[in-house]
């Protein structure tokens, strides 16, 4: 569903830090930390990585997954719009 690479790389093309994801997505710093921390996919209670997903989402990030259209394949990240990175929560 969701890699740590991908929730970092998230992160900084909104410019937040863990503090302010786990308050978007609505679950503590210490989830949000021990998901960053783990290798590969990021396992977890579904609705909790839920949450995350959709905070990114509203955030404006898409997440590109391993069968998802991408010139170069591979999993990603990407704004939904074009145009530089806005930062959120601030």
């Amino acid at each position: 569903m969701i890699t740590s690479f991908q929730m970092r790389a998230a992160r900084a093309l909104l410019g937040i830090d863990q503090k302010t994801l786990a308050e978007l997505a609505g679950v503590s710093l210490p989830t949000i930390q021990r998901m960053e921390a783990s290798t590969g996919n990021v396992r977890g209670v579904v609705e909790t990585l839920m949450k995350v997903v959709e905070a990114f989402d509203r955030a404006g990030v898409e997440l590109i997954g391993e069968q998802a259209r991408s010139d170069s394949g591979g999993r990603g990240v990407r704004l939904k719009e074009s145009g530089p990175p806005r930062r959120v929560g601030a």
